[in-house]
Parts: structure tokens; C-alpha cells; sequence
């Protein structure tokens, strides 16, 4: 038994062939995500033929956040400046191919708000320019290029927009970590219903879109209950009637479909090991019976025209990159489009596995492993890949490139949703309050002991990685517990919990109450935090560490990779530190991806044994 040839780098972490594939309004034309000159750009073509051309031309950091405009001639794209997050707001006329910054404000951060098929022409906007924390709404015309200001922001952190693009409601965070839903009232606004702090969960809590007659929201939930349901909430009494539940598992509200037109729901999606959709219109499950049957991966409807009569599926797999197909329902026939990365079909890439195991206090936690591929599953090196967020993302099964590199060099990846993540219910959430470096660190440990009892790992090679929360808890590893680790790799990961909460950008005021709630208060918990900060426990420190950061991240700032790397010289700590002067919360830019990984890959095979390219 051997492990497989290696797969290159840049095949791996390089820009996708294509990707990020939208239907548009019409069903006629396929926008997709694709390199131009080595930058990825929006490609636009005829769905049914082969002519794609690209529309916008970025030659820095990338297109990544796109849509349509429901006129159909205009594109919508995002884009920022390094990773700072001060969103600028594009359009491309793809008509005169026009591509104009409708947000061009330095220090602002524009978002979009909503769009509607009932008024074409316009598009509401967020932007901050006024006060930092706050985004007034602001109406954009696609035809003219008009931006005017229709609504300032009295404190408010959502606004509620119904299908005729009107305001009707507006989100107010609480001090206790509650929020209050207000319904407009004339020039102003009244409260109508309330959630309160526990059902206030992070990430899978809120209102996803109005119904077709504007009368209500539907909603995610979990009043009442303890997994995410879906729900229509009465906007005159706050009434919540229950359309949709799962018994386990919590409602992904981002994935659910409703009717184009009459906005009744039609798929609803829940986070089990596998995704899974529940199907509330009737008229729909006969197709999805028969994609299903055609296909292997889990279907995701990434796009559809407004008709309903062309839907563009997403099909995720994890031993294989992302398919996509066109499915006609006047036909109910299905054509296979592009897959994302064609350039591993001759490469034998890794399944993943779901696994439970209980905590050492009986909570059930879920994971994943991804086994390398050609090898006994016996004492193998390993890695431990934590994930960000924390509080409602998730890892799921599928595809991720890092996970099939880390196989592919001959490591078992350990995947654990620890306590905090999404899908499993408030309880398991709000378990993980002021659990950071607490029970939510022992979790992880606790999946690893799972799978050293299994017989899957050399407990003296194990290495811990993370982005984000998942980089504190690298270092967290290296602090709290280094006895169990023999290296760990950290980016974009917060080393002082203080510091972190004093350092968030100013328009996450509303969740900032959550953060204190669930993490703590930099001024009420101040010892709390910082005895929970990887920071505070630098002498602790045993095993080697690789640190990198982007310096114009928002979230975790370069000073919290900075004061834990300019501390480990002192304590006689070997470690390697890489600073991306342009990049932020995470690297977007295909060059910067390679130079960390090619980085990384020799630290990881020294200290843990596992393949390196040539």
C-alpha cells in the first residue's frame, strides 16, 4: 500500500477553471467566475452555447461576490481594497460593457441591501458614510447610475425590505444580547416581536424574506424549540406559525428556496452530515426525486430562472471538485455544464467520513475524517483542522482543497464541530458560552483522544491548524495544552481576547453584544478573557509554531499575530512568521495562497513526517 502521486500546489490553491456559476433572470445567458490573465473575473455567455466572454476586468485581487440585477442587463459585483472589507459597489452594463463604482468613498463600506424583479431598475444599498457603525439605506438606479439617500439609520443593524424594495422593518440589537424586530410606523418605527438572548443564535437565527403578499417573514426560529425551524412570522402581532422542522438538526436558511413569484417556500434545507433538503412544494419533488437519481454528490440549486423552468445545480462531492449542471423541467433533462478544478480528474483524491464521539461532559459532538488515500488507517500523522467563526459556521462534507492537500501528503485530518458551531441546536451553541480555551478546546481534544482510541493516529505526530477562531485555537493548543501537540499553524487568529473584543470594526456594534454574552465583556471579564488568551501563556509554549496574517484584516488585526510572535523570541520558542501587506481576513490572492502553503507543507512534514512537493 502507497499513498498516490502528489497533487501540484498551484492545482489545489490556484484560481478555479470555473466557478460560482449564476442563471440569469431570463434563463438565456450563464455568468460564472473565471481567470483573466491570472485574475479572476465574471465570464458571461449563452447558457446553451460556448462563447463566454469576460465582463469585468480586475487585474489585483479578484471578483468574488457577484450577481445578477433582475433586469437582466446588469451585473452586480463587490469589491475591496486589500482585504479591508469596505465593500465598493460595481455594475456592468453588459450591453456598452460599462463597469462603473457606484460606492467610490474611501473608509466606507457599502452593502447590498435587496433587489426585487417587481422594480428592476433599482437596487438598495447599504453604505456607513456617515457613521462608521451604522449603514443608511440608499437607492440606486441601474439606468441612470442615480444614488440617493431614502433612509438614515437611527441604531439599527437589518433592515426588513419586502418585494416592492419598500423598508418595512428594521432589527435593533439589545444590551443583554436579545434583538427587537420593528415593523414601520409612519415616519418611525414600532417593536412587533422579540428575540430574546438564548434564541438569539448567531449565523442561524433571523428573517430570511418577506412572503408574497408582504403580510409576513419568513423566518428561521428557534422560540420554543431547540433546533432552527422555519417559520412565518405575523408581522402585526409577532405570531409565529411553524412550516418546516427537523428533529436534530437546524434549518440552513441561506440554502432554502421559495416560489419566485409567490414567495411560498419550496425547499427547505437542514444541516445533517449530509446536506439534505426537505420539500414543502410537491411540484418540485419529482424533480429533485430525479436529479437525485442521475447524481452521486449532494445537490445544491445554486440558480434558477425567474420562470422556475431551468434550474442550475451545484453538485458537491468530497473525493472531487464542484459540478455543475443545467436541469430543463419541461423536459426534466439534465446537461452537464463545467466542473470547478478539471485539472485533478487524474489524481485519486480522499473521501470524508462523518464521525460522533461523546465529550467528556456527555454532550454528543460530530466530525469528519479525511483519511489519505492508498494507506493503512493505523497510526497515522496527523492533523487536527479547526474551523473558524465560531459561533454558527460549521464544517460539512464535501470537497476543501486544504483537507485533500493535507491527505494527500499522507496525514489523517480530523475535522470536530465542536460546541459553538451551527446545526445542532441552541443548546449546543450557547453551550459554548465563555468556553473559549474552556470546554470548547477540550472538545477537540476529546475528538482527537476518539480517534487514538480507534487506532487512526500516532498521538506523537499530531499537529493543530486553524484560520481564525481555528488559528486561537492553534495557538490555544500550543499554550494550554502543548503536551499534546507537536507543532501548530495559526493565521488570522486572535492571541489576546482583550485586546480582540476592544479591536472590532464599529458596524458589528450589534452583534457585539452576542460576542459579550457568549465570549465576554472586555471590561466586566477582563481577567476571564486574558487568562483565555493564548497571550497570557506564552512560557507555556514547547512546540514549534507558523504564524501568518493579512495586514489590513478588520476582524483580527495584525497587531494579535504581532504581540504573540514578538513574544516567542523571549521564551526561545522556534517558529516562521509570514505578513501579507495585501491581504486581510484571509488570502484571496492565488500567489499568496501558494507562498503560504509551500511554506507550511515543509513545517508540517518536519515536525510531523508526512510528503512535500519537489
Amino acid at each position: 500500500m502507497s499513498l498516490p502521486d502528489l497533487i501540484p500546489l498551484e492545482i489545489l490553491f490556484g484560481n478555479p477553471e470555473r466557478a460560482g456559476a449564476q442563471l440569469s433572470p431570463d434563463g438565456t445567458r450563464l455568468a460564472y467566475l473565471a481567470p483573466r490573465d491570472g485574475v479572476l473575473n465574471v465570464w458571461v455567455g449563452d447558457v446553451d452555447g460556448d462563447d463566454f466572454q469576460p465582463v469585468t476586468a480586475d487585474t489585483v485581487r479578484g471578483v468574488r461576490m457577484y450577481q445578477w440585477a433582475h433586469d437582466g442587463r446588469h451585473l452586480l459585483y463587490l469589491q475591496d481594497t486589500g482585504g479591508d472589507e469596505n465593500w465598493r459597489v460595481h455594475t456592468v452594463d453588459l450591453e456598452s460593457g460599462e463597469v462603473v463604482d457606484h460606492t467610490p468613498y474611501e473608509g466606507v463600506q457599502a452593502r447590498v441591501i435587496a433587489a426585487s424583479h417587481r422594480r428592476p431598475d433599482e437596487v438598495l444599498l447599504g453604505l456607513n458614510r456617515d457613521d462608521p457603525r451604522l449603514h443608511d439605506v440608499y437607492l440606486l438606479r441601474l439606468s441612470t447610475g442615480e444614488l440617493e439617500k431614502v433612509l438614515a439609520n437611527p441604531g439599527y443593524v437589518e433592515w426588513l425590505v419586502d418585494h416592492d424594495l419598500e423598508v418595512r422593518g428594521a432589527v435593533a440589537p439589545r444590551p443583554d444580547g436579545g434583538v427587537d424586530y420593528l415593523v414601520r410606523d409612519g415616519d418611525g418605527f414600532r417593536p412587533t416581536f422579540s428575540t430574546e438572548p438564548d434564541d438569539n443564535v448567531l449565523n442561524v437565527v433571523g428573517a430570511i424574506t418577506f412572503n408574497g403578499d408582504g403580510t409576513g417573514v419568513w423566518f428561521s426560529s428557534v422560540a420554543g424549540t431547540d433546533t432552527a425551524r422555519l417559520v412565518l412570522v405575523d408581522l402585526e402581532n409577532g405570531a409565529e406559525t411553524v412550516v418546516a422542522e427537523h428533529a436534530e438538526r437546524d434549518l440552513v436558511w441561506h440554502q432554502c428556496r421559495f416560489q419566485p413569484e409567490t414567495f411560498e417556500p419550496q425547499l427547505v434545507a437542514f444541516a445533517t452530515d449530509r446536506f439534505e433538503y426537505d420539500v414543502v412544494d410537491g411540484d418540485l419533488g419529482k424533480d429533485l426525486e430525479l436529479v437525485r437519481a442521475e447524481l452521486d454528490g449532494d445537490l445544491h440549486l445554486a440558480s434558477r430562472d425567474h420562470a422556475d423552468t431551468r434550474w442550475l445545480i451545484a453538485e458537491v462531492r468530497d473525493d472531487g471538485p464542484v459540478r455543475y449542471h443545467l436541469w430543463d423541467r419541461s423536459t426534466r433533462s439534465r446537461r452537464f455544464l463545467f466542473e470547478s478544478h478539471p485539472a485533478l480528474a487524474p489524481f485519486t483524491l480522499a473521501t470524508v467520513e462523518p464521525f460522533a464521539f461523546e465529550a467528556r461532559d456527555g454532550l454528543r459532538v460530530h466530525g469528519f475524517a479525511t483519511f489519505p488515500p492508498g494507506v493503512e488507517r493505523r497510526d497515522l500523522p496527523t492533523v487536527l483542522v479547526v474551523h473558524g467563526g465560531p459561533w454558527g459556521a460549521r464544517d460539512e462534507w464535501g470537497f476543501v482543497p486544504e483537507c485533500q492537500w493535507l491527505a494527500n501528503r499522507g496525514y489523517l485530518v480530523l475535522q470536530v464541530n465542536y460546541r459553538g458551531s451551527g446545526g445542532y441546536g441552541k443548546a449546543f451553541l450557547n453551550a459554548s458560552a465563555q468556553e473559549w480555551a474552556g470546554r470548547m478546546h477540550d472538545d477537540l481534544i476529546d475528538g482527537l483522544e476518539h480517534a487514538i482510541a480507534a487506532g487512526w493516529v500516532d498521538r506523537h505526530r499530531v499537529g493543530i491548524y486553524g484560520g481564525s477562531y481555528g488559528g486561537y485555537a492553534a495557538l490555544v493548543g500550543a499554550t494550554f495544552t502543548p503536551d499534546v501537540f507537536a507543532c501548530a499553524v495559526d493565521y488570522v487568529g486572535p492571541s489576546n481576547l482583550v485586546t480582540l473584543l476592544k479591536s472590532i470594526p464599529p458596524y458589528w456594534f450589534g452583534i457585539a453584544t452576542q460576542f459579550h454574552k457568549l465570549l465576554g465583556h472586555p471590561d466586566t471579564d477582563h481577567d476571564l478573557l486574558w487568562e483565555r488568551s493564548p497571550l497570557s501563556r506564552v512560557e507555556q509554549i514547547r512546540i514549534p509554531l507558523f504564524i501568518a496574517q493579512g495586514a489590513n484584516d478588520p476582524r483580527v488585526k495584525q497587531a494579535e499575530s504581532e504581540q504573540i510572535v514578538a513574544a516567542l523570541p523571549k521564551a526561545g520558542i522556534p517558529h516562521e512568521y509570514l505578513l501579507f501587506e495585501d491581504e486581510g481576513h484571509g488570502f484571496a490572492r492565488p500567489e499568496n495562497r501558494l507562498t503560504l502553503y509551500r511554506r507550511v507543507e515543509p513545517f508540517l512534514a518536519e515536525h510531523l513526517g508526512g510528503r512535500t512537493s519537489p
